[in-house]
């Protein structure tokens, strides 16, 4: 079939043009894009920051979706609504066999690796699809971005004996926050924004935040709101060069740093002060399919609220015209594209 799709031909060039799909293989369906979440990989990818990528590509991996058509055996039936974990990974990998099937070593992410999403239809392998019996579209375009805060959360071993510090408050620090919420002793969040930061307040229901400025030490405003101590839990969420380096000397003894965003570059530490410390450092990358169920089953239980999220919203044909402005909008949170017919 021939459909719209739009590609990111350079960075800051978006177009629409016609393409073609063929008919899903077998252990394929095709499902129609209802919604698609704009993520800080096609926001990087957009302005030419994005490690890993090539272009032309068409981007879209936060994806809402119904089925369409099925080739192969499935209990999904057409019409039903669901979220697409789009890490493409090979089965037969070391780190597949292992379960980590989020970092394996062939892993190919829809809109970052191979073509993704931003087109009305698309064909992917059934055993990614995740149904939801009550999710809406807007929450399956989220359900991605809030694996990333559920894996990472995981990793982290984080408990109630520990007081975490989250930094950034952007789509994924608050992705990361939606799953620490009764986990630690004491949540605080440092971020440049004080939108953000209320916004974490308002609504995250955190227990302190802390403005970070790159100018300034944020030691003594974390002490102060730990109450004399450094945070036992360090989520970096920034991407941010700078605000990484930091944690290694932000970290209370025995400490552990995980690393969610990442930048184009090398991270370095003074080896004395890690020893010292004793520090474990964790980079997260992606999600599992059982946080894809984890993250689905926390939004209909409605322990995660996302309605306060999005602050954008873009119809398909708008986006090659107004992209670029939309995530320039410093009052962005979230912003989301519709396919509804």
């Amino acid at each position: 079939m021939e459909q719209d799709q739009i590609t990111l031909v350079e960075p800051g060039q978006l177009i629409i043009s016609r393409g073609s799909l063929p008919d899903p293989a077998p252990g394929e369906a095709r499902i129609r894009i209802r919604r698609i979440g704009v993520c800080g990989t096609d926001i990087h990818a957009y302005h030419g920051r994005q490690p890993f990528f090539e272009y032309p590509r068409i981007l879209g991996h936060e994806l809402g979706a119904e089925v369409v058509a099925i080739n192969g055996n499935s209990d999904l039936r057409p019409g039903e609504a669901v979220a697409v974990e789009p890490y493409l990974n090979d089965p037969d990998s070391p780190a597949s066999r292992r379960g980590k099937t989020n970092c394996c070593e062939s892993l190919k992410v829809l809109g970052v690796h191979c073509d993704g999403g931003m087109r009305p239809e698309i064909n992917v392998p059934l055993h990614k699809l995740h149904r939801t019996a009550s999710a809406s579209m807007d929450q399956l375009a989220l359900v991605e971005m809030l694996c990333i805060g559920q894996h990472a959360v995981n990793r982290s071993l984080v408990s109630t004996a520990d007081n975490v510090l989250v930094l950034g408050a952007g789509p994924i620090g608050l992705s990361v926050i939606s799953f620490l919420k009764g986990r630690t002793n004491r949540l605080l969040v440092g971020d440049l924004s004080e939108s953000r930061l209320g916004f974490c307040r308002e609504f995250m229901g955190v227990d302190a935040t802390v403005t970070v400025r790159p100018d300034t030490n944020p030691e003594e405003p974390i002490r102060a709101a730990l109450g004399g101590g450094l945070p036992d839990v360090i989520f970096d969420a920034t991407g941010n060069r700078s605000s990484m380096l930091s944690t290694f000397d932000l970290a209370a003894h025995g400490g552990r740093l995980v690393l969610v965003g990442l930048f184009q570059g090398e991270v370095v530490f003074h080896d004395p002060n890690f020893h010292r410390r004793e520090l474990t450092v964790m980079s997260s990358r992606n999600a599992t399919p059982q946080e894809f169920a984890q993250v689905i089953a926390a939004m209909e239980s409605g322990y995660v609220d996302t309605s306060p999220w999005i602050t954008h919203r873009l119809d398909f044909a708008e986006v090659p015209a107004s992209f670029g402005k939309v995530i320039s909008d410093p009052g962005l949170r979230k912003a989301v594209i519709h396919l509804d017919e």
